[in-house]
Protein backbone atom coordinates (compact mmCIF):
# COMPACT_ATOMS: atom_id res chain seq x y z
CA UNK A 1 0.00 0.00 0.00
CA UNK A 2 0.91 3.44 -0.49
CA UNK A 3 1.91 5.20 2.50
CA UNK A 4 2.15 8.75 3.61
CA UNK A 5 1.91 11.27 6.29
CA UNK A 6 -1.76 12.77 6.07
CA UNK A 7 -2.05 16.98 5.90
CA UNK A 8 -6.29 15.56 6.74
CA UNK A 9 -6.07 12.79 9.34
CA UNK A 10 -5.33 14.91 12.37
CA UNK A 11 -7.43 18.42 10.99
CA UNK A 12 -9.47 17.52 13.27
CA UNK A 13 -9.27 15.90 17.01
CA UNK A 14 -12.58 14.03 16.79
CA UNK A 15 -12.11 9.94 16.31
CA UNK A 16 -14.61 8.90 14.01
CA UNK A 17 -17.45 7.52 16.34
CA UNK A 18 -17.53 11.38 17.77
CA UNK A 19 -17.03 12.76 14.12
CA UNK A 20 -20.16 10.38 12.96
CA UNK A 21 -22.38 11.48 15.18
CA UNK A 22 -21.74 15.13 14.90
CA UNK A 23 -22.70 14.67 11.06
CA UNK A 24 -25.59 12.56 11.98
CA UNK A 25 -27.29 15.22 14.16
CA UNK A 26 -26.25 17.90 11.10
CA UNK A 27 -28.35 15.66 9.01
CA UNK A 28 -31.30 15.64 11.40
CA UNK A 29 -31.43 18.96 12.20
CA UNK A 30 -31.19 20.06 7.99
CA UNK A 31 -34.12 17.56 7.26
CA UNK A 32 -35.83 19.39 9.99
CA UNK A 33 -34.93 22.50 8.54
CA UNK A 34 -36.71 21.45 5.04
CA UNK A 35 -40.14 22.21 6.17
CA UNK A 36 -39.07 25.48 4.22
CA UNK A 37 -37.51 25.47 1.19
CA UNK A 38 -35.76 28.72 1.29
CA UNK A 39 -34.80 27.74 4.90
CA UNK A 40 -33.11 24.87 3.53
CA UNK A 41 -31.64 26.81 1.15
CA UNK A 42 -30.49 28.93 3.53
CA UNK A 43 -29.00 26.59 6.09
CA UNK A 44 -27.05 24.23 4.01
CA UNK A 45 -24.46 26.41 3.45
CA UNK A 46 -23.46 30.01 5.13
CA UNK A 47 -25.47 33.09 3.80
CA UNK A 48 -22.51 34.60 2.10
CA UNK A 49 -19.16 33.19 1.14
CA UNK A 50 -17.41 36.43 2.70
CA UNK A 51 -17.62 35.50 6.30
CA UNK A 52 -14.95 37.00 7.88
CA UNK A 53 -12.29 34.52 7.92
CA UNK A 54 -8.20 35.25 9.30
CA UNK A 55 -6.64 35.79 6.36
CA UNK A 56 -3.87 33.87 5.22
CA UNK A 57 -1.21 34.91 2.77
CA UNK A 58 -1.09 33.21 -0.34
CA UNK A 59 2.61 31.61 0.50
CA UNK A 60 1.08 30.13 3.68
CA UNK A 61 0.87 26.18 3.18
CA UNK A 62 -1.55 23.80 2.29
CA UNK A 63 -1.71 22.02 5.64
CA UNK A 64 -2.36 25.85 7.38
CA UNK A 65 -4.42 26.70 4.82
CA UNK A 66 -6.89 23.62 5.49
CA UNK A 67 -6.13 24.00 9.74
CA UNK A 68 -8.13 27.05 9.98
CA UNK A 69 -11.38 25.36 8.50
CA UNK A 70 -10.71 22.02 10.47
CA UNK A 71 -13.67 22.59 13.30
CA UNK A 72 -16.06 23.14 10.62
CA UNK A 73 -15.07 20.43 7.65
CA UNK A 74 -16.75 22.62 5.36
CA UNK A 75 -14.93 22.34 2.28
CA UNK A 76 -15.76 26.47 1.15
CA UNK A 77 -14.31 27.34 4.68
CA UNK A 78 -10.84 26.54 3.24
CA UNK A 79 -9.77 30.45 3.35
CA UNK A 80 -8.71 29.41 -0.72
CA UNK A 81 -12.06 28.43 -1.51
CA UNK A 82 -14.12 30.89 0.00
CA UNK A 83 -12.08 33.65 -1.29
CA UNK A 84 -12.15 33.16 -4.86
CA UNK A 85 -13.98 34.01 -8.03
CA UNK A 86 -14.92 30.56 -8.73
CA UNK A 87 -17.05 29.76 -5.57
CA UNK A 88 -18.95 32.96 -6.61
CA UNK A 89 -19.64 31.65 -10.08
CA UNK A 90 -20.69 28.29 -8.55
CA UNK A 91 -24.39 27.40 -8.19
CA UNK A 92 -25.84 26.09 -4.90
CA UNK A 93 -26.32 22.81 -6.58
CA UNK A 94 -22.41 22.90 -7.31
CA UNK A 95 -21.57 23.82 -4.07
CA UNK A 96 -23.44 20.83 -2.39
CA UNK A 97 -22.19 18.55 -4.48
CA UNK A 98 -18.39 19.88 -3.47
CA UNK A 99 -19.22 19.66 -0.12
CA UNK A 100 -20.54 16.26 -0.43
CA UNK A 101 -17.69 14.69 -2.06
CA UNK A 102 -15.49 17.23 0.90
CA UNK A 103 -17.52 15.22 3.13
CA UNK A 104 -16.85 11.61 2.21
CA UNK A 105 -12.70 12.84 2.46
CA UNK A 106 -13.22 14.27 5.85
CA UNK A 107 -14.77 11.49 7.29
CA UNK A 108 -12.37 8.86 5.95
CA UNK A 109 -9.76 10.86 7.63
CA UNK A 110 -11.88 10.90 10.80
CA UNK A 111 -11.87 7.29 10.24
CA UNK A 112 -8.40 5.90 9.57
CA UNK A 113 -7.36 8.24 12.79
CA UNK A 114 -9.83 6.20 14.95
CA UNK A 115 -8.32 2.87 13.24
CA UNK A 116 -4.80 3.58 13.98
CA UNK A 117 -6.18 3.74 17.65
CA UNK A 118 -8.06 0.38 17.42
CA UNK A 119 -4.75 -1.21 15.56
CA UNK A 120 -1.91 0.12 17.17
CA UNK A 121 -2.93 1.07 21.27
CA UNK A 122 -5.44 -2.15 21.26
CA UNK A 123 -4.64 -4.74 18.75
CA UNK A 124 -0.90 -4.75 19.38
CA UNK A 125 -0.92 -3.98 22.81
CA UNK A 126 1.86 -6.67 24.49
CA UNK A 127 -0.55 -6.43 27.65
CA UNK A 128 -3.33 -7.20 26.03
CA UNK A 129 -2.10 -9.81 23.37
CA UNK A 130 -0.81 -12.13 26.79
CA UNK A 131 -4.33 -12.30 27.78
CA UNK A 132 -5.92 -14.41 24.69
CA UNK A 133 -4.65 -17.02 22.86
CA UNK A 134 -3.88 -17.37 18.99
CA UNK A 135 -8.02 -18.14 18.20
CA UNK A 136 -9.09 -15.40 20.43
CA UNK A 137 -6.74 -13.15 18.76
CA UNK A 138 -7.90 -14.01 15.21
CA UNK A 139 -11.94 -13.75 16.46
CA UNK A 140 -12.02 -10.57 18.33
CA UNK A 141 -9.19 -8.44 16.00
CA UNK A 142 -10.10 -10.41 12.78
CA UNK A 143 -8.56 -8.39 9.67
CA UNK A 144 -8.83 -4.92 11.28
CA UNK A 145 -5.13 -4.31 10.28
CA UNK A 146 -5.95 -5.21 6.52
CA UNK A 147 -8.66 -2.71 7.09
CA UNK A 148 -6.88 0.15 8.27
CA UNK A 149 -4.36 -0.41 5.22
CA UNK A 150 -6.94 -0.42 2.74
CA UNK A 151 -8.37 2.82 4.14
CA UNK A 152 -4.87 4.52 4.73
CA UNK A 153 -4.48 3.95 0.59
CA UNK A 154 -8.11 4.93 -0.03
CA UNK A 155 -7.28 8.41 1.68
CA UNK A 156 -3.81 8.48 0.19
CA UNK A 157 -5.46 8.50 -3.29
CA UNK A 158 -8.38 11.40 -2.26
CA UNK A 159 -6.25 13.50 -1.20
CA UNK A 160 -4.21 12.98 -4.00
CA UNK A 161 -7.21 14.08 -6.47
CA UNK A 162 -8.06 16.65 -3.67
CA UNK A 163 -4.85 18.54 -4.10
CA UNK A 164 -4.70 18.38 -7.72
CA UNK A 165 -8.13 20.69 -8.35
CA UNK A 166 -9.13 21.55 -4.85
CA UNK A 167 -12.68 23.31 -6.90
CA UNK A 168 -13.74 20.49 -9.06
CA UNK A 169 -12.38 17.14 -7.69
CA UNK A 170 -13.52 14.03 -8.17
CA UNK A 171 -14.09 11.10 -5.64
CA UNK A 172 -16.38 8.37 -6.87
CA UNK A 173 -13.86 6.80 -9.37
CA UNK A 174 -11.52 6.77 -6.47
CA UNK A 175 -14.06 4.87 -4.75
CA UNK A 176 -14.89 2.30 -7.49
CA UNK A 177 -11.32 1.95 -7.81
CA UNK A 178 -10.85 0.56 -4.35
CA UNK A 179 -14.35 -1.26 -4.43
CA UNK A 180 -12.12 -4.58 -4.93
CA UNK A 181 -10.14 -4.15 -1.82
CA UNK A 182 -13.14 -3.12 0.42
CA UNK A 183 -14.56 -6.57 -0.72
CA UNK A 184 -11.69 -7.71 0.07
CA UNK A 185 -11.41 -6.88 3.82
CA UNK A 186 -14.46 -6.06 4.46
CA UNK A 187 -16.35 -9.26 3.70
CA UNK A 188 -14.18 -11.56 6.10
CA UNK A 189 -14.50 -8.65 8.84
CA UNK A 190 -18.03 -8.09 8.98
CA UNK A 191 -18.53 -11.75 8.43
CA UNK A 192 -17.19 -12.38 11.51
CA UNK A 193 -18.88 -9.86 13.18
CA UNK A 194 -20.39 -13.27 15.10
CA UNK A 195 -17.46 -14.52 16.88
CA UNK A 196 -16.22 -11.60 17.51
CA UNK A 197 -19.43 -10.64 19.92
CA UNK A 198 -19.02 -13.98 21.34
CA UNK A 199 -15.39 -13.64 22.36
CA UNK A 200 -15.02 -10.01 23.48
CA UNK A 201 -18.59 -11.18 25.73
CA UNK A 202 -16.61 -14.50 26.93
CA UNK A 203 -13.93 -12.82 27.55
CA UNK A 204 -15.64 -10.10 29.36
CA UNK A 205 -17.39 -12.87 31.71
CA UNK A 206 -14.93 -15.09 32.18
CA UNK A 207 -11.27 -13.48 32.36
CA UNK A 208 -10.36 -10.80 34.87
CA UNK A 209 -6.77 -9.98 33.66
CA UNK A 210 -8.23 -9.75 29.91
CA UNK A 211 -10.91 -7.17 32.10
CA UNK A 212 -8.08 -5.31 33.90
CA UNK A 213 -5.83 -4.90 30.98
CA UNK A 214 -8.95 -3.58 28.89
CA UNK A 215 -9.78 -1.00 31.49
CA UNK A 216 -6.51 0.52 31.43
CA UNK A 217 -6.35 0.80 28.00
CA UNK A 218 -9.37 2.33 27.53
CA UNK A 219 -8.58 5.13 30.08
CA UNK A 220 -5.71 6.10 27.90
CA UNK A 221 -6.35 9.82 26.64
CA UNK A 222 -5.72 8.44 23.19
CA UNK A 223 -8.96 6.65 23.38
CA UNK A 224 -11.19 9.91 24.30
CA UNK A 225 -12.97 7.82 26.53
CA UNK A 226 -14.06 5.45 24.21
CA UNK A 227 -14.77 1.68 24.67
CA UNK A 228 -12.66 -1.13 22.82
CA UNK A 229 -16.53 -2.48 21.55
CA UNK A 230 -16.89 1.16 19.58
CA UNK A 231 -13.61 0.55 17.83
CA UNK A 232 -14.52 -2.80 16.83
CA UNK A 233 -18.16 -2.33 15.66
CA UNK A 234 -16.55 0.94 13.24
CA UNK A 235 -16.04 -1.05 9.73
CA UNK A 236 -19.87 -1.99 9.99
CA UNK A 237 -20.25 1.54 10.37
CA UNK A 238 -18.14 2.52 7.86
CA UNK A 239 -19.08 0.79 4.88
CA UNK A 240 -22.19 1.76 5.34
CA UNK A 241 -21.77 4.80 5.82
CA UNK A 242 -19.55 4.70 2.73
CA UNK A 243 -22.20 3.74 0.86
CA UNK A 244 -25.03 6.66 2.30
CA UNK A 245 -22.07 9.15 1.43
CA UNK A 246 -21.73 8.05 -2.25
CA UNK A 247 -25.72 7.60 -2.43
CA UNK A 248 -25.65 11.59 -1.29
CA UNK A 249 -22.96 12.19 -4.28
CA UNK A 250 -24.95 10.51 -6.88
CA UNK A 251 -27.99 12.54 -5.68
CA UNK A 252 -26.15 15.71 -6.47
CA UNK A 253 -24.55 14.70 -10.03
CA UNK A 254 -25.38 16.54 -13.12
CA UNK A 255 -27.95 13.68 -15.13
CA UNK A 256 -25.94 12.34 -18.01
CA UNK A 257 -22.43 12.86 -16.75
CA UNK A 258 -19.19 10.83 -16.59
CA UNK A 259 -19.24 11.57 -13.35
CA UNK A 260 -23.13 10.50 -12.48
CA UNK A 261 -21.53 7.12 -14.28
CA UNK A 262 -19.06 7.22 -11.66
CA UNK A 263 -21.01 7.66 -8.71
CA UNK A 264 -23.34 4.79 -9.77
CA UNK A 265 -21.03 2.26 -9.98
CA UNK A 266 -19.27 3.25 -7.35
CA UNK A 267 -22.72 2.75 -5.01
CA UNK A 268 -23.81 -0.10 -6.80
CA UNK A 269 -20.46 -1.57 -5.88
CA UNK A 270 -20.87 -0.67 -2.38
CA UNK A 271 -24.61 -1.89 -2.12
CA UNK A 272 -23.77 -5.56 -3.45
CA UNK A 273 -20.75 -5.75 -1.03
CA UNK A 274 -23.16 -4.46 1.77
CA UNK A 275 -25.71 -7.29 0.89
CA UNK A 276 -23.25 -9.72 0.34
CA UNK A 277 -21.88 -8.98 4.07
CA UNK A 278 -25.32 -9.22 5.69
CA UNK A 279 -26.20 -12.36 3.77
CA UNK A 280 -22.81 -14.25 5.20
CA UNK A 281 -23.84 -12.86 8.67
CA UNK A 282 -27.28 -14.17 8.24
CA UNK A 283 -26.46 -17.46 7.19
CA UNK A 284 -23.80 -18.33 9.63
CA UNK A 285 -26.15 -16.98 12.74
CA UNK A 286 -29.31 -18.63 10.85
CA UNK A 287 -27.26 -22.16 10.69
CA UNK A 288 -26.13 -21.74 14.72
CA UNK A 289 -29.83 -21.21 15.40
CA UNK A 290 -30.72 -24.12 13.31
CA UNK A 291 -28.23 -26.67 15.07
CA UNK A 292 -29.40 -25.06 18.37
CA UNK A 293 -33.19 -25.73 17.73
CA UNK A 294 -32.54 -29.06 16.07
CA UNK A 295 -30.84 -30.09 19.70
CA UNK A 296 -34.35 -28.75 21.30
CA UNK A 297 -37.19 -30.24 18.86
CA UNK A 298 -38.77 -33.29 19.17
CA UNK A 299 -41.27 -34.27 16.20
CA UNK A 300 -44.95 -35.98 16.84
CA UNK A 301 -45.56 -35.97 13.83
CA UNK A 302 -43.95 -36.36 10.60
CA UNK A 303 -40.41 -35.51 11.09
CA UNK A 304 -38.28 -33.59 7.87
CA UNK A 305 -34.69 -32.45 8.39
CA UNK A 306 -34.30 -29.05 10.25
CA UNK A 307 -31.22 -27.80 9.01
CA UNK A 308 -30.88 -26.90 5.44
CA UNK A 309 -28.53 -23.86 3.93
CA UNK A 310 -31.20 -21.81 2.81
CA UNK A 311 -33.81 -22.16 5.93
CA UNK A 312 -33.22 -19.06 8.23
CA UNK A 313 -35.47 -18.14 11.12
CA UNK A 314 -38.13 -15.41 10.82
CA UNK A 315 -39.90 -15.00 13.89
CA UNK A 316 -40.68 -17.12 16.83
CA UNK A 317 -42.67 -17.16 20.09
CA UNK A 318 -45.50 -18.46 22.73
CA UNK A 319 -49.00 -17.61 21.34
CA UNK A 320 -52.36 -18.29 23.98
CA UNK A 321 -54.29 -20.75 21.00
CA UNK A 322 -58.11 -20.15 22.04
CA UNK A 323 -60.55 -22.71 21.66
CA UNK A 324 -64.47 -22.15 21.66
CA UNK A 325 -66.34 -24.96 23.10
CA UNK A 326 -69.62 -24.95 20.89
CA UNK A 327 -71.64 -27.44 23.55
CA UNK A 328 -71.93 -24.57 25.99
CA UNK A 329 -74.36 -21.92 25.82
CA UNK A 330 -71.97 -19.22 26.58
CA UNK A 331 -68.90 -20.48 23.88
CA UNK A 332 -66.65 -21.23 27.08
CA UNK A 333 -63.23 -20.11 26.17
CA UNK A 334 -60.18 -22.77 27.07
CA UNK A 335 -56.41 -22.15 26.46
CA UNK A 336 -53.19 -23.59 25.55
CA UNK A 337 -49.70 -22.29 25.07
CA UNK A 338 -48.90 -23.17 21.55
CA UNK A 339 -44.79 -22.21 20.49
CA UNK A 340 -44.45 -20.97 16.86
CA UNK A 341 -40.75 -21.27 14.41
CA UNK A 342 -41.78 -19.83 11.50
CA UNK A 343 -39.20 -19.79 8.61
CA UNK A 344 -38.61 -18.18 5.25
CA UNK A 345 -39.87 -21.65 4.08
CA UNK A 346 -42.07 -23.09 6.40
CA UNK A 347 -44.15 -22.94 9.88
CA UNK A 348 -43.49 -25.22 13.21
CA UNK A 349 -46.30 -25.52 15.57
CA UNK A 350 -45.07 -26.99 18.73
CA UNK A 351 -45.88 -27.81 22.42
CA UNK A 352 -43.35 -26.20 24.81
CA UNK A 353 -42.01 -28.46 27.48
CA UNK A 354 -39.67 -28.03 29.85
CA UNK A 355 -35.83 -26.83 29.72
CA UNK A 356 -36.79 -25.47 26.70
CA UNK A 357 -37.21 -27.92 24.45
CA UNK A 358 -40.70 -28.42 22.11
CA UNK A 359 -42.64 -31.06 21.29
CA UNK A 360 -44.07 -30.22 17.06
CA UNK A 361 -47.45 -31.50 16.39
CA UNK A 362 -48.18 -29.64 12.74
CA UNK A 363 -46.20 -28.54 10.31
CA UNK A 364 -47.09 -26.60 6.70
CA UNK A 365 -45.10 -25.30 3.92
CA UNK A 366 -44.93 -21.32 4.17
CA UNK A 367 -46.67 -20.67 0.94
CA UNK A 368 -49.33 -22.36 2.59
CA UNK A 369 -49.90 -20.29 5.24
CA UNK A 370 -51.72 -17.22 6.25
CA UNK A 371 -52.96 -14.89 8.98
CA UNK A 372 -55.47 -12.22 9.20
CA UNK A 373 -57.16 -10.10 11.49
CA UNK A 374 -60.12 -11.10 13.69
CA UNK A 375 -63.09 -9.51 13.11
CA UNK A 376 -64.77 -11.00 16.62
CA UNK A 377 -65.37 -8.89 19.18
CA UNK A 378 -63.83 -11.07 22.42
CA UNK A 379 -64.71 -9.56 25.88
CA UNK A 380 -61.62 -9.66 28.51
CA UNK A 381 -58.14 -10.25 28.35
CA UNK A 382 -59.20 -12.05 24.55
CA UNK A 383 -58.44 -8.58 23.14
CA UNK A 384 -55.44 -8.81 21.01
CA UNK A 385 -56.43 -12.17 18.41
CA UNK A 386 -55.48 -13.27 15.00
CA UNK A 387 -56.51 -16.10 12.89
CA UNK A 388 -53.73 -18.39 11.61
CA UNK A 389 -54.42 -20.84 8.67
CA UNK A 390 -52.52 -23.86 7.03
CA UNK A 391 -54.18 -24.10 3.62
CA UNK A 392 -53.28 -27.37 3.91
CA UNK A 393 -51.03 -28.33 6.63
CA UNK A 394 -48.64 -31.45 5.80
CA UNK A 395 -51.48 -33.94 6.02
CA UNK A 396 -53.15 -31.89 3.34
CA UNK A 397 -56.10 -31.12 5.87
CA UNK A 398 -57.27 -27.35 6.28
CA UNK A 399 -56.48 -26.59 9.74
CA UNK A 400 -57.74 -22.91 11.83
CA UNK A 401 -56.22 -21.50 14.88
CA UNK A 402 -56.87 -18.37 16.89
CA UNK A 403 -54.48 -16.84 18.38
CA UNK A 404 -54.13 -13.83 21.09
CA UNK A 405 -50.85 -11.89 21.42
CA UNK A 406 -49.59 -10.16 24.60
CA UNK A 407 -49.60 -7.08 22.67
CA UNK A 408 -51.25 -5.25 20.04
CA UNK A 409 -47.36 -4.91 18.29
CA UNK A 410 -47.14 -8.59 18.43
CA UNK A 411 -50.18 -9.40 16.60
CA UNK A 412 -49.67 -7.02 13.98
CA UNK A 413 -45.98 -8.45 13.83
CA UNK A 414 -47.39 -12.23 13.54
CA UNK A 415 -49.66 -11.04 10.68
CA UNK A 416 -47.23 -9.42 9.13
CA UNK A 417 -44.57 -11.93 9.13
CA UNK A 418 -46.99 -14.50 7.83
CA UNK A 419 -48.01 -12.51 4.90
CA UNK A 420 -46.57 -13.96 1.28
CA UNK A 421 -43.48 -11.98 -0.47
CA UNK A 422 -43.48 -8.84 -1.17
CA UNK A 423 -42.16 -7.37 -4.23
CA UNK A 424 -40.19 -4.05 -4.16
CA UNK A 425 -42.34 -1.32 -3.11
CA UNK A 426 -42.78 1.64 -5.89
CA UNK A 427 -41.78 4.45 -3.40
CA UNK A 428 -43.63 7.09 -5.99
CA UNK A 429 -46.83 4.94 -5.52
CA UNK A 430 -46.64 5.80 -2.29
CA UNK A 431 -46.71 9.75 -2.25
CA UNK A 432 -48.99 10.26 1.16
CA UNK A 433 -47.90 7.66 3.21
CA UNK A 434 -45.94 8.94 6.58
CA UNK A 435 -42.50 9.20 6.94
CA UNK A 436 -40.40 9.24 10.26
CA UNK A 437 -36.48 10.45 10.81
CA UNK A 438 -34.43 8.26 13.38
CA UNK A 439 -33.27 10.20 15.88
CA UNK A 440 -31.73 7.87 18.35
CA UNK A 441 -29.58 4.41 16.89
CA UNK A 442 -31.39 1.39 17.25
CA UNK A 443 -30.16 -1.90 17.18
CA UNK A 444 -32.85 -5.07 15.91
CA UNK A 445 -33.42 -7.32 18.81
CA UNK A 446 -35.49 -9.81 16.77
CA UNK A 447 -35.38 -11.03 13.52
CA UNK A 448 -38.40 -8.72 11.95
CA UNK A 449 -36.97 -5.47 13.18
CA UNK A 450 -35.57 -2.94 11.40
CA UNK A 451 -31.46 -1.98 12.80
CA UNK A 452 -32.21 2.27 12.81
CA UNK A 453 -29.06 4.37 12.62
CA UNK A 454 -29.16 7.91 12.95
CA UNK A 455 -30.48 10.57 9.64
CA UNK A 456 -32.05 7.35 8.08
CA UNK A 457 -35.86 7.81 6.88
CA UNK A 458 -38.57 5.32 7.09
CA UNK A 459 -41.15 5.70 5.11
CA UNK A 460 -44.83 4.16 7.81
CA UNK A 461 -46.44 1.25 6.81
CA UNK A 462 -48.33 1.12 9.55
CA UNK A 463 -48.41 1.76 13.55
CA UNK A 464 -49.44 0.03 16.30
CA UNK A 465 -51.48 1.49 20.03
CA UNK A 466 -48.11 0.35 22.08
CA UNK A 467 -46.06 2.48 20.48
CA UNK A 468 -43.95 0.54 17.40
CA UNK A 469 -44.26 0.98 13.53
CA UNK A 470 -43.58 -1.14 10.58
CA UNK A 471 -42.02 1.00 7.72
CA UNK A 472 -39.06 0.65 4.90
CA UNK A 473 -35.83 2.47 4.80
CA UNK A 474 -35.75 4.67 1.73
CA UNK A 475 -32.27 3.96 1.35
CA UNK A 476 -31.91 0.42 0.91
CA UNK A 477 -36.11 -0.25 0.86
CA UNK A 478 -35.39 -2.83 4.13
CA UNK A 479 -38.70 -3.33 5.77
CA UNK A 480 -39.27 -4.31 9.68
CA UNK A 481 -40.37 -3.17 13.04
CA UNK A 482 -39.45 -0.56 15.08
CA UNK A 483 -40.16 1.38 18.34
CA UNK A 484 -41.42 5.02 17.80
CA UNK A 485 -38.74 6.23 20.74
CA UNK A 486 -36.57 5.93 18.12
CA UNK A 487 -37.80 8.13 15.19
CA UNK A 488 -39.87 11.44 14.81
CA UNK A 489 -42.41 11.92 12.59
CA UNK A 490 -41.80 14.49 9.02
CA UNK A 491 -44.67 16.80 9.15
CA UNK A 492 -44.03 18.55 6.18
CA UNK A 493 -45.37 16.87 2.67
CA UNK A 494 -42.37 19.21 0.70
CA UNK A 495 -39.72 17.18 2.83
CA UNK A 496 -41.33 14.23 2.19
CA UNK A 497 -41.79 14.55 -1.42
CA UNK A 498 -38.12 15.71 -1.59
CA UNK A 499 -37.09 12.40 -0.04
CA UNK A 500 -39.24 10.05 -2.54
CA UNK A 501 -37.43 11.93 -5.47
CA UNK A 502 -33.78 12.00 -4.43
CA UNK A 503 -34.40 7.84 -3.91
CA UNK A 504 -36.00 7.99 -7.32
CA UNK A 505 -33.19 10.04 -8.81
CA UNK A 506 -31.03 7.25 -7.94
CA UNK A 507 -33.01 4.23 -9.02
CA UNK A 508 -33.18 6.15 -12.03
CA UNK A 509 -29.22 6.39 -12.39
CA UNK A 510 -28.60 2.89 -11.83
CA UNK A 511 -31.35 2.04 -14.49
CA UNK A 512 -29.82 4.60 -16.87
CA UNK A 513 -26.08 2.89 -16.09
CA UNK A 514 -26.63 -0.75 -15.46
CA UNK A 515 -29.38 -1.04 -18.89
CA UNK A 516 -26.73 0.38 -21.28
CA UNK A 517 -24.32 -2.23 -20.44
Amino acid sequence: FKRRHSRLINSSRLLYQEYSDVVLNKAIQSQKRVDSFAEDIESSFPSSPRLRRKVLSPQDSYFQRLSVSSNASLWQDIPMIRGSRILLNMSRDEQKLQEAKFELIMSEASYLRSLNVAVDHFQRSAELQAMLTNQERQWLFSRLHDVRDVSASFLFDLEEKFEEDMFTFHVCDVALKHAPEFRRVYLPYVTNQTYQEQTFQRLLNGNAGFQQVLERLESDPVCQRLSLKSFLILPFQRITRLKLLLQNILKRTRPGSEEEVQATQAYDALEKLIKDCNENVQRMKSTEELIYLSQKIEFECKIFPLISQSRRLVKCGELTALDFSTLSPKWKVTTRPIYLHLFNDCLLLSRPKEGGRFVVFDHAAFSDVRGEKCEMKLHGTNKNVFRLFLLPNYQGQRVEFLFRTETHSEKLRWISALAPPRGELDLLECPDAPQVQCIKTYKARENDELALEKADIIMVMQYSNDGWIEGVKLSDRERGWFPSEHVELISSKHARQKNLKEEQRVKNAKQQVFCKK
